[in-house]
């Protein structure tokens, strides 16, 4: 029995992931030749809710930082206090953009880490009560880690979202109380881009004394962010995706919330993350808050370069539509399902011709699946196998949304011809 051609593109697209220099296929693929790496650098990338380009500045401060001023920041002497400076300076900047004092705030390795901190740090502190609430749509940073307390006793409530990714209010108030040790739920959704309520949920979350966590990434550098007027205890971010540099993290902790340290070792950050400060990496955080604060003000022409690439797409392809609230969003964010077509065919097919976009589904053991993002909001299965996530940033151009509206209608259309899904 012939494979069929999905079965080719799927076993293509796991190949490459096993082997991303496979010369047979491309797909975000960075090689050293320099031929390869002039067509690779040709490309229109609307992926930015993965990651973002770092800003020019952002790398010329963290070059400065490797060459210039490599001291440890703890050391003593004069050199180690320069680092020790800049350190202090970076805890300023990102303190400023997310409106909290310099204290409240630490550097982590990663979001994911700074997500782990605070709900491990807050559960520590409210012991004997072993439940925790979040919801189904989060990021594998929350879902993988509250999963994995479950299996060691924690009772786990996943609170349901509609069609739209909005919360379930009434089951959220409903299951607060006594026996709920913490709370921990995303503000933006990092498929959808679909907005929670959080500073609501936090006001419920007050009224009967149980801490709330929220994993901000998806919003920090996107939408205005005050975490005092948001009144949460703690709030988890990441430098990349605001054009900043990887491996950068930060958690903000509200004075006066007990939080025990996940990662212990030195008295770095204020006993409350061990290890020493990757100084480069916060110096390029620090400056990726400030042009972030800058910049703010552009993300309404973001909002209207998606809006403009999504109206296209909707008006241009039949049996298409946007997955989520297209109100209650952050402004760069888009995620549109084509019908009776695989997700992972749509993106290998892009890739080759340089656009770079992403869809919740994962190829693995042979089989696509909707993320779970998806199959929480009870999409219609012939429309979530196919979504994608188009996600801009401030340095996504005009040209870019021509070109993939140009590119977008052709692949679908081909793609619906030679290898429809029988859903």
């Amino acid at each position: 029995m012939q494979p069929s051609p999905l079965a080719n593109v799927c076993d293509r697209v796991k190949s490459v992931k096993q082997n991303p220099l496979d010369d047979s296929f491309s797909v975000h693929r960075y090689d050293s030749r320099s031929k390869e790496l002039k067509d690779f650098m040709d490309f229109t990338y609307l992926d930015n809710n993965a990651t973002t380009q770092p800003a020019p500045e952002v790398v010329d401060a963290i070059n400065d930082a490797l060459t210039q001023n490599w001291a440890n920041p703890n050391s003593v002497h004069r050199f180690g206090q320069m680092a020790r400076r800049l350190v202090d300076e970076s805890r300023a900047s990102v303190a400023r953009l997310i409106g909290c004092q310099d204290a409240e705030l630490f550097f982590t390795g990663c979001g994911t880490e700074s997500v782990n901190t605070a709900i491990r740090g807050l559960l520590l502190g409210r012991t004997p009560r072993r439940k925790i609430i979040t919801s189904s749509v989060e990021h594998s940073a929350t879902r993988e880690f509250v999963a994995s307390l479950g299996r060691d006793g924690f009772e786990i409530v996943s609170i349901d979202v509609d069609q739209s990714g909005h919360l379930d209010l009434d089951s959220f108030t409903k299951h607060l109380n006594d026996d709920v040790a913490l709370v921990s739920l995303m503000w933006a959704n990092n498929e959808t881009g679909v907005l929670f309520p959080i500073k609501q949920l936090a006001a419920l979350c007050k009224e009967k004394k149980i801490p709330i966590h929220t994993d901000m990434t998806q919003c920090v550098g996107k939408i205005s962010v005050d975490v005092v007027d948001l009144g949460v205890d703690c709030a988890s971010f990441a430098a990349h995706k605001f054009h900043g540099p990887k491996g950068v993290g930060a958690l903000y902790t509200r004075r006066g919330v007990r939080l025990r340290p996940y990662i212990i070792g030195g008295p770095q950050e204020r006993g409350r993350r061990g290890g020493t400060e990757n100084v480069p990496g916060i110096v390029g955080m620090g400056v990726s808050a400030r042009l972030a604060r800058e910049h703010l003000g552009e993300m309404d022409l973001v909002r209207e370069k998606r809006d403009r690439l999504e109206s296209n797409i909707l008006e241009r392809i039949p049996d298409s539509r946007v997955n989520g609230d297209r109100i209650n969003r952050v402004p760069n964010t888009t995620n549109i399902g084509f019908a009776k077509l695989q997700a992972e065919a749509i993106l290998l097919l892009l890739s080759e011709q340089g656009i770079c976009a992403s869809a919740g589904a994962a190829c693995s053991s042979g089989s696509l699946e909707p993320s779970h993002v998806l199959k929480a909001m009870n999409i219609d299965p012939v429309y979530a196998f196919g979504a994608i996530r188009f996600s801009l940033s401030r340095f996504t151009t005009d040209a870019e949304i021509d070109r993939c509206l140009n590119v977008l209608p052709t692949v679908i259309e081909k793609l619906r011809k030679v290898m429809p899904m029988g859903v």
